[in-house]
């Protein structure tokens, strides 16, 4: 299972809740403002830019990376919480 962390540039609408709602299901946890992480099998980064972005509106940055190394602090998660 690789680890992913997905981050956000909400611009214009800032209509949050759909992608929330999204990211709940995946069971990610939160680690900064607009940092998430979650854990996911058979998929790339890509193919989650590519599904996640439906949940923002078109003017709106969104990057997924998968992460084989991460360190925090002062964060309000951080991967060691996922299940």
């Amino acid at each position: 299972m690789s680890l992913y962390f997905l981050e956000y540039d909400l611009r214009r609408q800032r209509d949050y809740q759909k992608l929330y709602d999204e990211l709940k299901l995946f069971d990610a946890v939160r680690i900064l403002k607009s940092l998430w992480c979650f854990k996911r099998d058979s998929t790339t980064a890509e193919g989650l830019r590519d599904y996640f972005k439906q949940f923002i509106d078109s003017d709106d940055g969104l990057m997924v990376a998968e992460v084989s190394d991460w360190a925090t602090i002062n964060t309000e998660g951080n991967p060691n919480q996922l299940k």
